[in-house]
């Protein structure tokens, strides 16, 4: 009788697993049009699911504070045939996170000068990440885990956070933190509990902490990569046995992430993956997601489905966005978020599109985009795109000179003109710049003068004068940085041009001008 019911049980398995593996070889019994969301209770569920409804999006990846709160989401979801994934912060709590550092203090994560998370601050308040190596920390992941995949109906779960701090931030983000990571600095290098310096020194014989530069040894790297992937896979396993969709958001590519976050996701044992592949965080060129998505089709998980996540915006630049993650072998896409899309003619746009590229999918009942290879070009000056938007950032930096001048702008802190510029610098296009100098001082009022002169002298500049630049010298190499020079030869300024590649591809550039040389241009307009 026992051997029956093992034979029964060994079948029932036998067939859940066959199920999930032609699922998995089989993307298209996924979801085409995602989007992540926050869910409060007392919302007006219905009538947002009515929104996602009418602009093509077929699965939601939620973020709710309780299992709870997704019983009562998701019977409405349904209704709007729409599948649901719980959105679960794991290595950085979200909820309950202050419980947590009240009575387990010593769960959490430790950079490479000795400061804990528990009572040290990492970019931002809500950076709690906790040690991966801690048995009590993978058991009370485990646990949550467990708590979510026991509410009726939900389709997957799509973990988060699931890293240690960035030790790089994305590069558009470095200003905001008065940062340069160009490698790797003690502040925010994390991975440095004792219970992995244990568990490290025990297989490989040595502590990290004394060598020279802990950042260049690859054993400590992948070691606490290592660390992520194991939770990762135990969660899995916990997914896996409800029957459920295991996925998660990472860094953009596996290989950009296990340098940035210790996220070696190519190893994880995910059905779906949504690698954020947020191309304006990073070199703001759309170049920049098919790259990462080459990256992604070549190096993920073999049973993994790769969807491409990527920013939402409410113009034309999200369509060219999604052209360039499916042709090159996405399976789907994630917006963050649905909200974006404020105008009714864009959602619609969106489910035009979403709809056309669903049945082009099923037609086609393969992806042949996926099966092509191809190679990413790393070099950026051959990236039409990347370079007209240095030269953008030169432009703007001679006119900002100018603008000093202005009467209008006179009595203003010159500190308050370069942070009015450089909040507007965040587009590649003149067009984006001048309209967020028109625009992004709302807030301010005060600044809308400001921001109107600086857009009329580099309306005026652009109008009048030509870059005339000499060839761009390579200067020094180090990491995954690489600096460059080239002078203006009109204004005899010098600039500063960097590209940084983490993970092997273009994942960033800055273009400022050299101090001496600027010094000496703005003297010669009287400043």
């Amino acid at each position: 009788m026992k051997k029956l019911k093992f034979l029964v049980l060994l079948i029932a398995v036998t067939g859940l697993v066959a199920c999930s593996s032609d699922k998995i070889k089989n993307g298209s019994e996924y979801p085409m049009f995602w989007t992540w969301m926050d869910y409060r209770p007392g919302m007006n569920f219905d009538s947002v699911c009515g929104i996602m409804n009418e602009t093509g999006i077929d699965g939601v990846i939620l973020n709710a504070p309780t299992p709870d709160d997704y019983r009562v989401a998701i019977p409405v979801a349904k209704k709007h045939g729409i599948e649901v994934y719980a959105w679960l912060w794991t290595m950085n709590p979200e909820h309950g996170r202050d419980s947590i550092i009240k009575n387990h203090p010593d769960w959490f994560s430790v950079n490479r000068k000795g400061e804990s998370l528990a009572d040290h601050k990492a970019y931002v308040d809500y950076y709690k990440f906790m040690c991966p190596a801690l048995p009590e920390v993978r058991e009370y992941i485990k646990n949550k885990i467990k708590s979510y995949c026991e509410v009726e109906g939900l389709n997957g779960i799509a973990i988060d956070y699931h890293r240690f701090v960035d030790v790089i931030l994305p590069t558009t983000l470095w200003s905001r933190y008065g940062i340069v990571q160009d490698k790797e600095y003690p502040d925010f290098d994390y991975g440095y509990h004792p219970a992995i310096i244990k568990l490290f020194k025990e297989k490989y014989g040595y502590d990290p902490r004394e060598l020279e530069d802990p950042s260049t040894d690859e054993k400590w790297l992948q070691f606490r990569c290592d660390q992520i992937t194991e939770v990762a896979n135990k969660i899995a396993e916990v997914v896996h046995s409800y029957g459920k969709v295991m996925a998660a958001s990472p860094f953009p590519t596996p290989a950009m992430s296990r340098n940035m976050v210790r996220q070696d996701w190519g190893k994880w044992n995910l059905d779906i993956v949504f690698p954020m592949v947020y191309h304006n965080f990073y070199t703001g060129d759309i170049s920049f997601i098919s790259d990462c998505t080459i990256e992604n089709v070549r190096d993920k998980n073999p049973m993994t489905t790769l969807y491409c996540g990527m920013t939402g915006s409410n113009g034309p630049i999200m369509f060219k966005c999604m052209d360039e993650a499916l042709k090159n072998g996405a399976e789907g896409i994630a917006i963050f978020t649905v909200g974006s899309l404020r105008s009714p003619e864009i959602r619609q746009q969106f489910k035009s599109y979403a709809d056309s590229a669903r049945a082009a999918r099923t037609a086609a009942k393969t992806h042949p985009a996926a099966s092509v290879a191809r190679v990413v070009n790393i070099n950026p000056f051959e990236k039409t795109a990347i370079m007209n938007a240095v030269n953008l950032h030169i432009m703007a930096k001679l006119s900002l000179a100018k603008a000093l001048k202005l009467p209008e702008l006179k009595k203003i802190d010159p500190a308050t003109i370069e942070f009015v510029s450089k909040n507007a610098l965040q587009g590649n296009s003149a067009e984006e710049y001048i309209s967020h100098l028109s625009n992004a001082p709302r807030r301010n009022p005060e600044l809308l003068p400001v921001g109107k002169a600086i857009a009329d002298q580099f309306t005026k500049d652009s109008k009048e004068a030509n870059l005339n630049l000499s060839e761009y010298k390579l200067i020094k190499e180090y990491g995954a940085t690489k600096c460059y020079q080239v002078t203006e030869q009109n204004s005899k300024v010098v600039f500063d041009v960097t590209f940084y590649f983490y993970g092997g591809i273009l994942s960033g550039w800055s273009a400022e001008p050299e101090k001496l040389s600027f010094e000496k241009y703005k003297k010669g307009l009287g400043i």
